[in-house]
């Protein structure tokens, strides 16, 4: 037997693993790595079906995802348009102003063009829109589109990344830098306006436009090619240089040519610049703006583009600005500062006086009183009216006459004894005829006050040259009778007119001929069939035979629009087509001498050199906001396009409603 086994001792072993950088903490990289060694376990087929489900599933919820967000936005949707068939807000609403209908197409490239002149198509059955009596809507389709959706980028954008002029000096001198905001949000009106209902009128169907007609379209549209090209946004065009100038910085041509464009049955161009209003347009800027040019321009245009369009876009712009230029009020003697800075409310003067003028001060009524009626906003109107009741009881007048300034601290004339029908006063006569036809003919001082001027200008400043005894109006400095007259004055003949076709005495209407007699051959006289700045009148005969004289440095044209402006209140107001023949003799110097082929028209320096005009590269914006528009009017037989007896125009051209009886 053998003896048993001497036993071994007993050991015990311990296994580490030893990984750098790592230690267990039961954290989920390991449960991840234990989850990869199980898919690698799966066999092909296995892996292929899991794929595949997985994938099945994120399609099923892409697909629930969308059925949901367009049911959501079919929900969200629905209250907007309820909203449309409510009642309007209060303050906010006109009552019943006349509307005219959407422009018909027009016909323009979709892809704009890039663009060379376009002849607009004969025999095309588009005529001037008709009017409507209807209430504007809420918001238009147009106007929703337009600002909730972005649109290609704006044009000219590509030139002006190139263009670095940003700072301008204005023509007050002032520095201007434009800016980038969001406008401030608008208040709802707290009282809403109770205007007598509107002057209805018969709609009929629009009439073929006419060979002239179209020869204003096609113009219009050359200009717009310049403006929209090297210009976009900015307040005027540099044609020549196909640059850009800035006054305020608030896109002054395009707001301008809005209404232009509606009447014209521009409707590619009238859409594509509401998108800009939509989207770019903004009043918060640290910027001056002066007082009368902003108000007949800016707030003139909105308002006018709000009753011809119905859509409330311009409405709620045009409250935004007219809210902005009240500091200018904000003086001792209630007559306003001639500057105002819209984003700081800090009105002031000019730099180089204390005064205002009296026509800047007198002739933003028409604008401010309309704007107060659509909004219930009482202070527009209270604001201008209180400066209108201010000049009409000061002394220093000479039978119905009045000085060119007025300070603003004392309420008083300066200068006195100064009496024009020129610049720094000639609308203020304007404006106390239309005021008096806008309010529907009740306000007995202002027909007071103009019927006394009409005397007074009879008395002291209509004067007859020699040789052909033109008659024109002259100004008195000192009981000093001076043969000058600037081409402003042309304004009269039309405004007589006007008052004559609303009852006022048929001798205006013998010294409104006259006049107009004389403003035409003011551009007939002249080489380039245009007329100067100013001109100064013969009074004992001349070697020459001509009766005016032109000073080097008053030769220059501004493609004004005073001389067409009253060719068409005489056609209007008589039907002579002489009138419109003398307004196409004009349209075609304008396109002979101041064209400029790439777009855009210019001003130019001597209107007696048909060879060598001297373009000034300058496109001011009543160009398409009154001198276009004056004579697309002016060829037109309608009568009821935009009726006289319907629609006062401001001084911009830029028509507003007349506020029928209650």
């Amino acid at each position: 037997m053998y003896p048993p086994p001497a036993s071994a001792p007993h050991r015990d072993f311990i296994s580490v693993t030893l990984s750098v950088g790592e230690s267990y903490d039961n954290s989920k990289s390991r449960r991840r790595r234990s989850c990869w060694r199980k898919w690698k376990q799966l066999s092909r087929l296995q892996q292929n079906m899991i794929i595949f489900l997985l994938a099945f599933l994120i399609l099923c919820g892409f697909l629930s995802y969308i059925h949901m967000a367009d049911q959501w936005k079919a929900l969200s949707g629905k209250p907007t348009e309820e909203r449309k068939m409510m009642p309007e807000v209060p303050g906010l609403k006109p009552a019943n102003p006349p509307v005219l209908p959407a422009p018909q197409k027009a016909d323009a490239s979709p892809a704009f063009s890039k663009m060379l002149p376009q002849r607009p198509r004969k025999h095309f059955r588009r005529g001037p829109p008709h009017l409507q009596i209807r209430a504007p809507n809420t918001d238009s389709k147009a106007g929703t589109q337009g600002d909730t959706k972005e649109r290609a980028a704006a044009p000219g954008d590509a030139h002006q990344k190139e263009n670095t002029q940003r700072t301008i000096i204005s023509w007050r001198g002032a520095v201007i830098e434009p800016e980038q905001g969001t406008g401030l949000p608008l208040r709802r009106a707290e009282a809403p306006a109770k205007p007598s209902p509107l002057v209805t009128r018969i709609q009929k169907e629009p009439a073929l436009l006419n060979e002239r007609q179209e020869g204003v379209i096609e113009a219009f549209r050359h200009a717009w090619k310049g403006y929209r090209q090297f210009a976009w946004g900015h307040d005027e065009l540099r044609p020549v240089s196909r640059s850009f100038s800035e006054w305020f910085g608030l896109g002054l041509t395009l707001i301008d040519a809005l209404d232009t464009m509606w009447i014209l049955g521009l409707k590619q161009e009238f859409e594509e610049a509401r998108t800009w209003v939509s989207q770019k347009l903004n009043f918060k800027k640290d910027v001056d703006v002066n007082l009368f040019e902003s108000t007949i321009r800016i707030l003139g245009g909105l308002l006018s583009t709000y009753h011809l369009s119905g859509d409330r876009l311009f409405l709620r712009k045009a409250k935004d600005f007219g809210n902005r230029l009240m500091p200018a009020f904000m003086t001792p003697s209630k007559i306003p500062y001639s500057d105002v800075n819209i984003g700081t409310g800090v009105a002031h003067p000019p730099q180089w006086t204390s005064d205002s003028t009296v026509s800047e001060v007198t002739s933003i009524q028409l604008e401010f009183r309309e704007l107060s009626r659509l909004t219930g906003v009482k202070k527009f109107q209270e604001a201008a009216e209180e400066v209108t009741r201010h000049v009409h009881h000061l002394s220093g007048k000479k039978d119905g006459l009045v000085p060119m300034f007025i300070n603003t601290h004392s309420g008083s004339f300066t200068h006195l004894g100064v009496f024009t029908l020129g610049a720094r006063a000639d609308s203020y006569y304007e404006y106390l005829l239309k005021q008096w036809i806008q309010g529907g003919k009740q306000e007995t001082q202002l027909l007071e006050d103009y019927l006394a001027a009409i005397e007074g200008i009879k008395t002291h400043l209509v004067r007859h040259s020699e040789p052909n005894k033109l008659t024109f109006i002259g100004e008195l400095t000192h009981d000093r009778f001076s043969a000058k007259m600037d081409h402003l004055v042309c304004f009269l003949p039309g405004t007589l007119a006007l008052g004559v076709h609303h009852g006022l005495p048929a001798d205006h209407m013998e010294l409104a001929r006259a006049l107009m007699e004389t403003c035409y051959q003011m551009n007939r006289q002249m080489e380039t069939g245009l007329s100067p700045e100013i001109v100064h009148f013969n009074l004992y005969p001349p070697t020459d035979n001509l009766d005016v004289k032109v000073k080097p440095a008053d030769r220059h044209n501004l493609l004004r629009p005073e001389t067409v402006e009253s060719l068409f209140y005489l056609y209007r107001t008589t039907g002579d087509r002489k009138y419109q023949d003398w307004g196409w003799e004009i349209l075609q110097s304008f396109n002979k001498y101041t064209r400029v082929p790439s777009g855009g028209y210019t001003s130019i320096n001597n209107v007696q050199n048909p060879h060598k005009p001297e373009p000034r590269d300058k496109m001011e914006s009543f160009f398409l906001g009154e001198t276009l528009k004056y004579l697309y009017l002016l060829f037109s037989d309608d009568q009821n396009l935009l009726s006289l007896d319907t629609y006062v125009f401001n001084t911009e051209a830029h028509p507003l409603p007349i506020w029928a009886l209650s």
